[in-house]
């Protein structure tokens, strides 16, 4: 006979209850309270509301923080993208103003042939920088150092010493190369210059590069229309003459540094530092937000390390079981890590981007990473809440159970697109641009597998050589086919395979893990009333729960 005794439960004519509970043994109590205690940690916010009444504050935080960090991102984009145009705008009106007949169109083939037209391509950038003030449509003006102009600065690399003869099939060669400059210091020239002007000679033979450097200042004046302070920038200009193939061509190149300061003094009307300080301060709270979900976070996925000790010590003195790693890292959340980790990454962007707002550093770049790859992660972090409507959840869990699979397809197929690509850039980068460096290989290869730019692929193969105008034939069909017919398709197929199992396992009943299937034998609701923190010393209330009476069917 079993040990616990059974009392009824009944509804006198006073509307009085008399129970009928179950008597648990203590062991059997508090196992059931573990169950619990579980059940109520994998609930979803909106149960843990209605079994404690609590808050869903986490959640709440998390919907605030999607507003503030995607206003955050789209603040500091629109400022970027003006200083990106404002960059990229001076750079191509430099190459306008300081390289000879230059066009957009010739950007990437810009080059000399003779040395006359290398003297007279110098000289004109010489004379251009020496006439800026009067002709340039922006406001650029010399960088000063002191009272004295920052000088052009025009160098030029060459081997040490040599003797070549081409015609002789000799050279002698030293490699130490030396290098020799000319200072130009800004003035209005009275005539024009020419190479002989500028008292400088060059050593084609011996010539590896010549550079021309020089710098100018700048003020952005379009933050002022949205009543911003203008930022001050330094571009250090580089003009390259590249002659270290001395194959007759020189290819000609304008690049430039840039920094951005704040400006000294300035005087703006309708424009303060008060916008500045505001964005400041809602960077502030953004990262006290963050901060605050970062600790939230990390407490929640402490609860759920402590939970997984105190369950495995359950199991392990009472069943004399091991619980399995499987089982062990149901209690480790992933969305809590990858809320972690967007939170450190928007942390850290925030920061770097008041730094670059109080003009201190000029890191675009890297505050956008930062900044970009935190909200990205912030926004698929909200597939989690979506994961808690079972209609909704199906693209979160066929990539879950698929991603193993996918990951062993993707190294294996890897290793024959490796091979493609060195196979490649070694037999076909002499006679095609789009294999001339394992990157570029890589990229067309990319192309291929999707079906992009297949027919120029094919058509701009060079026919010099016809044994690997033959072997590009093979490689290219092999290639398209292999990966396109069966890779791509087998691929394909694993997602497929693995939606439609979960789409059976959905109809046939999930199998279940053991802590699943342990945790389900609590059957108790959530508006219970059983899940409430001093449930345990509140007695006189089992008798009146679903469970307690007999059957949840029949109460009456």
């Amino acid at each position: 006979m079993d040990d616990s005794s059974e009392v009824w439960c009944v509804n006198d004519p006073n509307g009085n209850w008399s129970g009928s509970h179950t008597v648990l043994e203590p062991e059997e109590e508090e196992e059931e309270k573990f169950r619990r205690k579980l059940k109520y940690f994998f609930m979803n916010p909106c149960d843990k509301y209605k079994a404690r009444r609590r808050k869903p504050w986490k959640l709440i935080l998390q919907i605030v923080k999607i507003a503030v960090v995607t206003i955050q991102l789209v603040s500091f984009g629109l400022s970027n993208q003006m200083v990106v145009q404002f960059k990229e705008e001076n750079l191509m009106a430099f190459r306008h103003l300081f390289l000879k007949n230059f066009t957009e169109s010739s950007t990437n083939t810009y080059a000399v042939y003779t040395q006359n037209d290398v003297y007279t391509h110098i000289a004109y950038t010489v004379e251009q920088f020496l006439m800026l003030p009067s002709i340039t449509v922006g406001n650029h003006e010399y960088e000063k150092e002191g009272d004295v102009y920052t000088p052009l600065r025009i160098c030029q690399q060459f081997y040490h010493n040599g003797s070549i003869s081409p015609a002789n099939e000799t050279f002698d060669i030293d490699p130490q190369v030396d290098e020799e400059c000319l200072l130009i210091y800004p003035r209005h020239p009275s005539s024009r210059l020419s190479g002989q002007t500028l008292n400088f000679t060059l050593h084609f033979q011996r010539l590896l590069a010549v550079t021309v450097r020089f710098t100018l200042k700048a003020i952005n004046l379009e933050t002022v229309q949205y009543h911003e302070l203008p930022d001050c920038y330094v571009f250090n200009i580089t003009i390259t003459f590249d002659n270290k193939p001395h194959s007759g061509k020189i290819v000609i190149d304008l690049d430039n540094d840039v920094q951005i300061y704040k400006c000294r003094d300035l005087t703006v009307n309708d424009a303060s530092p008060r916008n500045m300080y505001i964005m400041v301060l809602f960077d502030v709270m953004v990262i006290l937000i963050l901060l605050l979900s970062l600790f939230l976070c990390m407490r929640s996925l402490k609860a759920g390390v402590l939970l997984q000790l105190e369950y495995t010590a359950f199991f392990s003195s009472r069943y004399s079981k091991r619980v399995s790693f499987s089982n062990r890292m149901e209690f480790i959340n992933g969305w809590y890590i990858l809320i972690i980790v967007s939170d450190v990454l928007t942390i850290t962007g925030s920061l770097l981007k008041i730094i670059i707002q109080l003009k201190a550093v000029a890191s675009y770049d890297l505050c956008s990473i930062l900044l970009g790859t935190g909200t990205m992660f912030v926004w698929i972090g909200v597939l989690r809440y979506m994961g808690y409507f079972k209609k909704y959840n199906i693209l979160i869990i066929t990539l879950r159970a698929a991603f193993p699979n996918v990951i062993r397809f993707t190294c294996c197929a890897a290793m024959i697109y490796l091979g493609y690509c060195f196979c490649g850039w070694i037999v076909l980068g002499p006679y095609h641009a789009k294999f001339r460096t394992l990157n570029v290989v890589s990229e067309s290869l990319f192309s291929l597998i999707n079906g992009d730019d297949m027919f120029a692929t094919f058509k701009k193969m060079q026919q010099k050589s016809y044994v690997v105008w033959l072997f590009s034939r093979v490689y290219l069909y092999t290639f398209v086919s292999l990966f396109i017919y069966m890779v791509l398709s087998l691929f394909i197929t694993l997602i497929t395979d693995t939606y439609d199992t979960i789409k059976h396992q959905r109809l046939d009943g999930e199998p279940v893990s053991d802590l699943q299937a342990f945790i389900m034998q609590c059957k108790d609701p959530p508006e219970s009333g059983r899940f409430s923190a001093n449930e345990p010393s509140r007695r006189s209330l089992m008798c009146c729960s679903h469970r307690a009476c007999g059957s949840d069917d029949n109460t009456d």
